[in-house]
């Protein structure tokens, strides 16, 4: 990690593209956040776009925009994100997900310095520093004939490879420590200690998730402690176990809404006031717990078995807390 912090500065105050490369979680937005709030670009927009989340006719528009008439909805001109990001960075996540058609525009602005919106013969220029990302070996996906050799040479000016968390397991007491003060504040909750065996078992587990997978369950034991101590037994079972999640069902789930979830405990310890502090931080629980299993239902499209694996608990004991919070109708 010091070799990718030194290469991050380096870069920072020079104009070339940089290509962040690194499995699902490791921080690859973080660390091209970080190349643009270094460079002389930084009073400038700095604009994310992920290039998986989008069909290719959409995200042609989401990058370039497009004229009033372009295509069934466009109602109006847009202006796309090259142009939002004028004088700043433009940060484009899983370029690997693009289509090879949309990789030859992409190869035009990043050799020309300009465009067209969609549905337009007018020529814009631009003038962004570029910055992706991929969680894939790109010179792999060229062999295989997915992604445009010209258009990574390109993007490769200076290569920046996070290692996963696996390979940098010291850095687990720091990120916990980070996250603790984070979700601590964020929550109004004072969880400052780490129990007996918690820390051993954070460094023993393989981290499929990355730092993204750390966060979540940090952010879950704060939660969920019902005292001032990260306990091992708020870690779910895979962690535990040792047996991991595979990171796609990670990736899938996608990311629980906890600021609901605080809503909600904010509420429920304001209606409750005056009552044994037990009973508060009892019912405190059952609210969490509820909300939490049925974001998670529903990111994992009701699949049980996979909602278990998320939760880091038993299929069985899911099943029973589902009849139990009422979630089965």
């Amino acid at each position: 990690m010091r070799e990718v912090y030194r290469i991050t500065r380096r870069v920072a105050v020079s104009n070339a593209s940089v290509l962040v490369l690194g499995e699902t979680g490791v921080g690859k937005e973080l660390i091209a956040s970080a190349v643009h709030q270094l460079s002389h670009r930084s009073g400038r927009p700095f604009v994310r776009v992920n290039c998986g989340a989008l069909s290719e006719s959409l995200l042609e528009s989401e990058l370039f925009g497009h004229v009033r008439g372009a295509f069934t909805g466009a109602v109006s001109n847009r202006t796309g994100r090259f142009e939002a990001a004028q004088g700043g960075t433009i940060f484009l996540d899983e370029i690997n997900s693009t289509s090879l058609t949309l990789q030859v525009k992409l190869l035009r602005v990043l050799q020309e310095k300009e465009f067209e919106r969609v549905g337009d013969t007018a020529t814009l220029r631009t003038d962004v520093r570029i910055i992706a990302a991929s969680n894939r070996d790109l010179m792999g996906e060229v062999r295989a004939g997915r992604f445009r050799e010209d258009l990574y040479w390109r993007l490769n000016v200076v290569p920046i490879e996070i290692p996963p968390l696996r390979d940098r397991r010291d850095d687990i007491p720091a990120l916990v420590s980070h996250f603790l003060d984070y979700y601590n504040e964020l929550n109004d909750r004072y969880v400052a200690h780490i129990g007996p065996g918690t820390m051993e078992a954070l460094r023993d587990y393989h981290w499929p998730g990355n730092v993204r997978e750390l966060q979540n369950y940090v952010e879950r034991a704060v939660v969920m402690a019902e005292t001032d101590e990260l306990l091992v037994e708020l870690l779910p079972d895979c962690v535990t176990s040792g047996q991991p999640i595979p990171a796609e069902d990670l990736e899938a789930a996608g990311p629980v809404d906890f600021e609901t979830m605080t809503k909600t405990v904010v509420q429920l310890g304001l209606d409750q006031t005056g009552r044994d502090s037990t009973d508060v931080h009892r019912g405190v629980v059952d609210v969490v717990e509820k909300e939490l299993i049925a974001q998670v239902l529903q990111a994992c499209g009701g699949v049980q078995t996979k909602a278990a694996t998320r939760l880091g608990m038993n299929r069985n004991t899911l099943h029973k807390k589902i009849k139990e919070y009422g979630l089965d109708g």
